[in-house]
């Protein structure tokens, strides 16, 4: 068990480090293949032993063995992140459909969120590909239930389409992004329509604890953090701990019907 872990984890690195370059690449609409990977300041190729996930950045002290400036400690952060996800999946599921179909939407949720932070973007080709992989191993896959999956992705979308609507009917301006829209549609054909509940009510509770603290510290709460990420962290909640929240919510505040 523990080499399997070893080599999940290792296979998160990697993938990480390909998060690395969507991330950076994708919004500016530079190809993820090629050229091979640059430093971000002085340009310069980096050679292969350079770009090992993690040891590279380490060993070279966060530093471009060219120009010596600093390489932000985001990528080794997105690359250590990836790998425990992976790592946490496969130990959650085991070797199964339902494992690789969530090691993918990990992939897919750590890419856009480092997306959406930087740019306040959740790109199509993630959150619509997503819908249709979800809806479509939902329907191989023998450990989920096809219209389980199907009302999680109406559910999910119209949900979140419709408080869009009403804010911009209300406020004559948007409040909700269509990618937010379509990322809760992306987890709804993943984890099921009884996701949604919790995730929006999780989502909202983290991002307004967030928002609070802002205000206390004087931050402007209209230019803080997008709300996708928000999103993302109560989907691992409820993948994750989502039952046993539940029952401690219950045994707290209604404990006759635990």
């Amino acid at each position: 068990m523990i080499f399997e872990l070893v080599c999940v984890f290792i296979l998160g690195l990697c993938f990480g480090s390909f998060s690395n370059v969507i991330i950076h690449r994708l919004p500016l609409d530079e190809s993820i293949v090629t050229p091979r990977s640059r430093c971000p300041h002085c340009k310069a190729f980096i050679r292969w032993y350079e770009n090992i996930p993690v040891f590279s950045w380490l060993l070279l002290k966060g530093c471009c063995s060219h120009c010596k400036k600093g390489i932000g400690l985001r990528y080794p952060f997105v690359e250590l992140l990836m790998a425990s996800l992976f790592m946490t999946v496969y130990s959650y599921f085991g070797l199964s459909w339902t494992c690789l179909e969530f090691l993918i939407l990990s992939f897919g949720l750590v890419t856009i969120t480092f997306i959406d932070l930087d740019h306040r973007i959740i790109p199509d080709v993630f959150s619509l590909t997503g819908i249709v992989l979800g809806l479509l191993g939902a329907a191989l896959n023998p450990e989920r239930e096809f219209l389980d999956a199907l009302y999680g992705v109406l559910m999910g979308g119209g949900f979140f389409w419709a408080v869009a609507y009403v804010y911009l009917v209300i406020r004559k301006e948007e409040g909700l992004g269509g990618g937010d829209i379509k990322l809760l549609a992306w987890l709804g054909a993943y984890m099921g329509w009884k996701s949604i509940p919790f995730i929006i009510l999780g989502s909202s509770l983290l991002g307004t604890a967030f928002g609070l603290a802002m205000i206390f510290k004087g931050g402007n709460l209209k230019s803080s953090l997008p709300f996708g990420p928000f999103i993302v962290i109560a989907a691992y909640l409820y993948l994750f701990a989502g039952q046993e929240i539940m029952n401690l919510y219950f045994s707290l505040f209604f404990p006759w019907m635990s």
